[in-house]
C-alpha cells in the first residue's frame, strides 16, 4: 500500500452513508482546521477538537456538520502516552495516522456504527468472526447505566453476543483531560490468529495477537471542574482508527513493523548499523534488546520527520522538550544498543520521506551529535553510582536528577538503563527534588477566575436567539487635523451576563461577571493582540464607571470581565469607552510587529516565518524560524529596515475581503490558523485593491498579512524600534522582544550612555596600573558593569557588542592581577631566600594582599630550592593570618604539607587543606607567634 506522508489539505464533509468508502478513509491529507496536534507542558499529541458551536460564526467551518479526515498524532505524554510502550510491542507508535469520521450534532450511535461495520466487512472484507466490539459496561459512582443501546445496535447488525463485550470506565468512556466534552465510546478490536477460535478471553488484555483497531466516541456529557457530568446541548461522534494497524489487518500481517509502512525504515537501519537484521522478537526471546531498538528508532526517526517538518523543534520546553525526549531516547538505542554510527538518524530522513527534507537531516544531525557527549558522560556516572551502592539500594535521586538537570537525560530514558541493570530509581526522593525546583521557579501559579462561556451557556446564548456581538466598532477610529487618533464612544444594550458559569438576566454590585453585548468598540483578546481596558457606565448617568479589566471573544460573543459597582441588568443602555493610551500603544506594537516580521525576511531571506506574537502595550514578543545565529549586523540591519519604513510614514491600508480571494495574493504572509471569512488584510504602504488584482508582486515587496488586530493608520506614530532581546527557543527557533516610541529611544541612550561607561573602563586599563588593589577593583568594575548591560534594557546588538568588549577587558584585567602577582611574588621569595640560604626548611612570614600571591611566594622558593620546605604566615590588617606550605618532594612520604598546615593554623584556631605536597589555610593574629613555634617543632620532628 503505498502512502504518501504529506499531502495537501483535504476536506471532505456532508458525506451519506453510500460514500462513506476506502477513498475517502485512506485519505492522507492534514485537516487542521478539524483536528491538530496538541502541544502544551506536559503533551504532545492527541485530538484538539473544535466543538461547532465555538467556532465563529462566519468560519467557513461552522456549516460543516459531517466530516472525515486523517490527521497526524503524536503521543508521547500526558494522559494518552504511549512512549514507554513503544518498541516494547509491535502495535504501539509516538507518531501515527488517526483516520477519523465525525458528526457535530448530526448523526450518532446507529449511523456511527452501521457505517463503521459496512466500511471493515463489506468494503475491506475483513472477515466478521475475528472482529470483536466493546462497549460501556457502566458506572454505579457516577450514576451511569450501561451503553445498552450500543449493545443492542451491534447485536442488531449482526454481530454474535459472544462477540459483544461490557468494559468499565477506564476501557469504554473516553475522556482527553480532567474536564470538557467526554462519552462512552465501542471498540472494534481485531484477532489476527483467527481459525475460528473464540478470543473473547484476550481483549483489552495487552495481547499482540488482539488488538483495538478502531475506536467509535460518542460525546454526550462534559465533564466538569468538580468532576461532576453534564449532558451536553447536542450529542457527537468522534472516531479514531489508527492507519498503522488497519494496514497491519489489510496486508494480512502480524505486526505493524512487517508492513510497508516500517520495512523500507527497518532494512535502511539495518544497512546503516551493520548488525543482526530485524528478527520481530519481543520479550525475552529478544536477546540483548535488538530489536526493540530497532522499532524505537523507526518509530521515533519518522515522528522526528513529521514534527520538524510541521516546524516543532527538539527544544527545551512544552512540545519541543517532549520531542528532544524522544530524539535522545533514539539516539541512545542507536549508540548503545546498535551501536550505530553518528548520524544514522539523519540518513533515514530520505527513507521516511520520499521527498529530500534537507532541514531534518540538518537537525537530527546536530542534536545527535549533541547528545552522545552527554549520553557518555552519563552512562560513566550511572556505572560508577551503581558499583558503589549496596545491593538492595534504590538509584540515588540525587543523581538522576543531575542527569536530568545536567545532562539533559529524559527521566524514562534513566528508568530504561536503570532496568537494563535491574535497578529501581528512588522515585519519591526524585518527585520531591522535582517539587522543589518547580517551586523555585515559580511554576505553581493560581489559576485566575475563568469568564470564557462554557459550551452549555453557549448552546443556551444560541436556542435563545441571542445575536452575536457586532465588534467592528472597534476600528471606528480616526486621525484628527492635529494627527492625534480620536476613538469615537460605543452606545450599546446589555443582552446577558455571565457569572458562575451561569448566564444570568442580573448582577448585584461588587460581584464579578462577563457582560454580554449587542455591540461593543472593545478589542478581545486575539491574534497575538492583548485586549483593550476602559470602562462602562449606564446611559445618561455620567457619575458611575464599570472599569472592563479584559475581553475575551467566545463562539462570536464578546465577553466584558467587569466588576460590577452597582446592580446591572440585561437590557440596560450602556456607554463604552476604551482606554485609549492604553489602545494606541497596542496600535503602535501591532504595527511595529508587522514592520519587524517583514525587516526579519527582508534580511534573513524569504523561508523567515512567524512561529507565534504577543503584542502590548508595553512591548512586542515576535517569535520566528531560523537556520542560524541571529548576528549583531542582522539585528542592525532589521531595526534599519523597520526605521526606513517608520520615516517614509506609509498608510497602513485595511479591507475585509473575501477569504478565497485573500488566498490568491502572492507573498500574503499567513500563520497556520483558521479565518473567519471574510478577511481582513493589513497591507503597509500598498492598497489592498492593488494586492489583489491577478498576479500582481506588489505583496512581495512589503508586509501584506492576515490580520484581526487594531492597527496604526500610518507608520510614522512607531517614531522608533529597538530589539533589546534575542534569544533561542528551542533549534531553529529564535525570540526577539522590542519597545517602540519614547521607550526605544530611551533603550538607544541608556545604550549609548553604558557604552561609554565601557569606553572609560578600558581606557583605564590600558593604563597598565603596577597596584595590584587598583587592577583588582577595576575587575570588579568589569564584573558589576558585565551584570548591568546584560540586565539593562538596550539594543540588543549593543548589548551583544559591549558584552563582547567586556569579557575581553575581563581577561585583561585577570591576565594583569596574575602578572602583577607574579612579580610581587618573585622579589618577596628572592629576599627570603638571601635571607635563609641554603636553609633545608624556611618557616618566615611576610606581608602578601591575598592567599593568591602568599601561596606564589611559597611556590618560587621551592622552585628556586627544591631541596626546602617552606611554610609562610601573612597577618591581615582584619587581624586574620593567612599560611602556606609546601613540602620539598625528597621529604615525603614522611612529611606532609596538609598535616603541616593543619598543626599550624590549629594553634592559630583556624583550619586548614591541601595535599601532602601543598596546603594553605588560615587561623587568628593571637595566636602567631605560638604558631610559627609549632611549624619549626613539626618540622624538626619529620625531618
Amino acid at each position: 500500500m503505498k502512502h504518501h506522508f504529506f499531502k495537501p489539505v483535504q476536506l471532505f464533509v456532508g458525506l451519506t452513508e453510500q460514500q462513506t468508502n476506502q477513498d475517502y478513509f485512506l485519505l492522507s491529507s492534514f485537516t487542521s482546521c478539524i483536528c491538530s496536534t496538541v502541544v502544551n507542558s506536559t503533551e504532545l499529541g492527541g485530538i484538539q477538537k473544535l466543538e461547532m458551536s465555538l467556532l465563529h460564526p462566519r468560519s467557513e467551518l461552522a456549516q460543516y456538520k459531517r466530516v472525515v479526515n486523517s490527521q497526524k498524532c503524536v503521543r508521547a505524554g500526558g494522559k494518552h502516552n504511549d512512549l514507554e510502550d513503544v518498541g516494547r510491542d509491535t502495535y504501539h507508535h509516538t507518531f501515527f495516522e488517526m483516520l477519523g469520521n465525525w458528526s457535530f450534532g448530526d448523526y450518532f450511535k446507529e449511523e456511527a456504527c452501521s457505517m463503521a461495520w459496512e466500511l471493515l466487512t463489506e468494503v475491506y472484507e475483513i472477515p466478521k468472526d475475528r472482529l470483536y466490539v466493546t462497549y460501556f459496561g457502566g458506572d454505579s459512582s457516577l450514576g451511569l447505566n450501561a451503553d445498552e443501546e450500543c449493545r443492542d445496535i451491534w447485536l442488531c447488525l449482526g454481530v454474535p453476543a459472544s462477540h459483544v463485550l461490557p468494559f468499565p470506565l477506564k476501557d469504554n468512556f473516553w475522556e482527553m483531560g480532567d474536564t470538557g466534552p467526554c462519552g462512552p465510546c465501542t471498540e472494534i478490536h481485531y484477532d489476527h490468529v483467527g481459525g475460528g477460535r473464540n478470543a473473547a478471553a484476550l481483549v483489552n488484555q495487552g495481547s499482540p495477537d488482539v488488538v483495538e483497531i478502531w475506536n467509535l466516541v460518542f460525546m454526550q456529557y462534559s465533564r466538569e471542574v468538580e468532576g461532576n457530568l453534564i449532558p451536553l446541548p447536542q450529542h457527537h461522534v468522534d472516531t479514531g482508527m489508527g492507519l498503522e494497524r488497519l494496514v497491519t489487518v489489510l496486508q494480512n500481517k502480524h505486526s505493524n513493523y512487517d508492513t510497508d509502512l516500517f520495512a523500507p525504515i527497518l532494512d535502511a537501519i539495518h544497512k546503516g548499523c551493520g548488525g543482526p537484521r530485524y528478527q520481530g522478537l519481543v520479550g525475552e526471546a529478544d536477546i540483548g534488546a535488538v530489536n526493540m531498538a530497532y522499532r524505537v528508532v523507526a518509530d521515533h526517526v519518522r515522528t522526528l520527520c513529521v514534527c520538524i517538518t510541521d516546524g516543532i523543534y527538539p527544544g527545551l520546553s512544552g512540545a519541543e522538550l517532549v520531542l528532544r525526549r524522544i530524539l535522545r531516547r533514539a539516539v541512545r538505542f542507536c549508540s548503545e544498543v546498535l551501536h550505530a554510527p553518528p548520524g544514522l538518524l539523519a540518513s533515514l530522513v530520505p527513507t521516511v520521506v520520499d521527498v529530500l527534507v534537507s532541514k531534518n537531516c540538518y537537525i537530527i544531525n546536530e542534536n545527535e551529535a549533541a547528545f552522545l557527549s552527554s549520553l557518555e558522560r552519563g552512562r560513566r556516572i550511572i556505572e560508577r553510582t551503581v558499583q558503589q551502592m549496596e545491593p538492595s539500594m534504590d538509584f540515588p535521586a540525587e543523581v538522576a536528577w543531575s542527569l536530568y538537570g545536567n545532562l539533559g537525560f529524559p527521566l524514562d530514558l534513566i528508568d530504561l538503563m536503570l532496568e537494563e541493570k535491574g535497578i529501581r530509581l528512588d522515585s519519591a526522593a526524585f518527585d520531591e527534588l522535582a517539587l522543589e525546583d518547580a517551586k523555585v521557579r515559580g511554576t505553581l501559579q493560581l489559576e485566575g477566575e475563568n469568564v470564557h462561556l462554557d459550551v452549555h451557556s453557549l448552546a443556551q446564548l444560541h436556542s435563545n436567539n441571542v445575536p452575536v456581538t457586532d465588534d467592528s466598532p472597534k476600528y471606528a477610529y480616526t486621525l484628527g487635523q492635529h494627527g492625534q487618533y480620536e476613538f469615537s464612544p460605543c452606545q450599546a444594550t446589555v443582552l446577558m451576563l455571565y457569572r458562575d458559569q451561569s448566564l444570568q438576566e442580573e448582577v448585584g454590585a461588587g460581584q464579578r461577571c462577563g457582560v454580554i453585548l449587542d455591540r461593543t468598540n472593545f478589542y478581545a483578546e486575539q491574534g497575538g493582540q492583548a485586549s483593550d481596558r476602559g470602562y462602562l457606565m449606564h446611559l445618561g448617568q455620567q457619575d458611575t464607571l464599570f472599569p472592563v479589566e479584559s475581553v475575551h471573544l467566545c463562539g462570536g460573543y464578546v465577553i466584558h470581565e467587569v466588576t460590577a459597582v452597582e446592580t446591572l441588568r440585561a437590557g440596560d443602555q450602556v456607554q463604552l469607552f476604551v482606554d485609549e493610551a492604553q489602545r494606541l500603544a497596542c496600535m503602535i506594537n501591532h504595527t511595529a510587529t508587522h514592520l519587524l516580521s517583514f525587516a526579519l525576511r527582508h534580511i534573513l531571506g524569504d523561508n523567515t516565518e512567524q512561529q507565534g506574537s504577543h503584542v502590548t502595550a508595553e512591548r512586542l514578543r515576535f517569535d520566528f524560524n531560523t537556520k542560524g545565529p541571529v548576528t549583531m549586523e542582522h539585528l542592525q540591519q532589521v531595526e534599519q529596515v523597520v526605521q526606513e519604513v517608520i520615516k517614509r510614514n506609509e498608510v497602513v491600508h485595511m479591507a475585509e475581503v473575501p477569504l478565497t480571494l485573500a488566498r490568491r495574493v502572492q507573498g500574503l504572509r499567513t500563520v497556520d490558523e483558521e479565518y473567519p471569512d471574510p478577511v481582513r488584510i493589513v497591507s503597509l504602504g500598498v492598497p489592498v485593491e492593488s494586492v489583489l488584482i491577478h498576479d500582481s508582486e506588489a505583496a512581495m515587496h512589503t508586509s501584506v498579512e492576515l490580520c484581526c488586530g487594531t492597527h496604526l493608520l500610518q507608520t510614522g506614530a512607531v517614531e522608533d524600534l529597538a530589539i533589546i532581546s534575542e534569544r533561542q527557543l528551542a533549534k531553529g527557533i529564535s525570540r526577539v522582544i522590542a519597545v517602540t516610541g519614547g521607550q526605544a529611544k530611551q533603550a538607544r541612550e541608556v545604550g549609548q550612555y553604558l557604552a561609554m561607561e565601557v569606553d572609560s573602563l578600558s581606557i583605564r586599563l590600558k593604563q597598565g596600573s603596577t597596584s595590584i588593589p587598583e587592577v583588582q577593583n577595576l575587575s570588579k568594575e568589569v564584573g558589576q558593569l558585565t551584570k548591568v548591560v546584560a540586565s539593562t534594557a538596550m539594543p540588543q546588538w549593543q548589548r551583544k557588542e559591549l558584552q563582547t568588549i567586556l569579557k575581553a577587558l575581563q581577561r585583561t584585567a585577570n591576565t594583569a592581577i596574575k602578572k602583577l602577582e607574579m612579580q610581587q611574588a618573585a622579589e618577596k621569595a628572592q629576599s627570603l631566600l638571601a635571607k635563609h640560604c641554603n636553609q633545608p626548611v624556611i618557616i618566615d612570614t611576610v606581608p602578601a594582599d591575598s592567599p593568591s600571591i602568599l601561596m606564589k611566594v611559597v611556590n618560587h622558593l621551592c622552585d628556586k630550592s627544591p631541596g626546602t620546605s617552606v611554610l609562610l604566615l601573612s597577618p591581615q590588617a582584619s587581624g586574620e593570618v593567612l599560611c602556606a606550605c609546601q613540602v620539598s618532594k625528597n621529604c615525603l612520604p614522611m612529611f606532609s604539607a596538609a598535616d603541616w598546615a593543619t598543626a599550624v593554623c590549629t594553634q592559630m584556631e583556624g583550619k586548614a587543606g591541601g595535599s601532602c605536597v601543598v596546603a594553605k589555610g588560615s587561623g587568628n593574629a593571637k595566636g602567631m607567634q605560638g604558631a610559627l613555634t609549632t611549624a619549626l617543632a613539626f618540622a624538626q620532628s619529620k625531618l
